[in-house]
């Protein structure tokens, strides 16, 4: 039973639960600021949908890359990723056939909870999962055969779209939600070509065509570095839509940014991109508890 237990958390990345209600919510009070009014309800419900929707994507990408995941020869980035440092599905701890009716079952659920959302909110967000569950099967699918980035460059617009998923619960398609999104686009890139960085050897025996494996290690060095410029660049459009505590918050996430690169191309190596990957997921959380906290205060 503990074996099991600990598979499925494997399987659902549980030590970062925390983190998808935060991101969703933080378009939600986004939303809320722009729109007027707050819910309780909605809130819970959002952050709801936003950890069973993002559980579910992890358990969809075991799924498709099952076979191909088989063929690791390394697991940095797997004890990374899983509190008890175990691919479950190749490990055959938890079946293929029960991780494909978990996704189903969460999809459900999460589909019911959208149901419950006004009209044309349910349909904007019912849509944008839609959307985000195929993509993330075409990236797993496309980069086992290509000779440029394009499964990266559109399988990641599931991650850009989280926020604006938790924004449309209650808001309508404007400009906001657009200059998150043109904002947060290039941080999902580099973020994974840091992913990819730290895999290099898992892709190349996976013969997964990622990042790294298409343009090397500098040539991966110059993607991460690239988008997180443009990531900085775009904030100069998106701040004016915040408040004060974001300006401080974002402020002091693009300083780190901006050391972590610095890092990353003084050692130019895979390892130094797992010591900076929390730095990338951490700066995601400052940005969603800054944009939470300007609407509490």
């Amino acid at each position: 039973m503990i074996e099991t237990l600990k598979a499925y958390l494997d399987l659902t990345r549980a030590h970062f639960l925390p983190a998808w209600p935060l991101v969703s919510c933080s378009g939600l009070l986004l939303a809320f600021a722009n729109y007027g009014g707050f819910s309780w309800a909605l809130t819970i419900k959002v952050a709801l949908m936003g950890l069973l929707g993002f559980e579910a994507g992890f358990i969809l990408n075991d799924y498709v890359d099952r076979n191909r995941d088989r063929l690791d020869v390394e697991n940095t980035l797997t004890r990374y990723w899983r509190p008890f440092k175990e691919r479950p599905i190749p490990s055959g701890k938890v079946s293929s056939k029960i991780a494909f009716s978990l996704f189903i079952l969460l999809v459900a659920v999460v589909s019911a909870l959208i149901l419950t959302l006004p009209y044309p909110n349910s349909l904007y967000v019912f849509a944008i999962m839609i959307y985000s569950y195929g993509i993330e099967a075409f990236y797993q699918v496309k980069k086992r055969n290509q000779g440029y980035p394009i499964a990266q460059l559109l399988g990641r617009t599931d991650f850009t779209l989280f926020p604006v998923a938790g924004y449309l619960c209650y808001g309508q398609p404007d400009m906001t939600i657009l200059l998150y999104m043109v904002f947060f686009y290039p941080w999902t890139m580099a973020h994974l070509g840091l992913n990819d960085f730290i895999d290099l050897k898992n892709d190349q025996a996976r013969d997964l065509k990622s990042i790294a494996v298409l343009y090397g290690e500098k040539g991966t060095m110059y993607w991460i570095t690239g988008f997180t410029v443009l990531h900085v660049l775009a904030a100069v459009f998106f701040l004016p839509e915040l408040g004060e505590i974001a300006l401080y918050g974002f402020f002091a996430g693009f300083v780190i940014l901006a050391g972590a690169n610095l890092y990353m191309w003084r050692e130019k190596s895979p390892g130094a991109g797992m010591k900076i990957l929390p730095v990338y997921h951490g700066i995601l959380i400052i940005y969603a508890v800054s944009i939470i906290l300007d609407f509490i205060y």
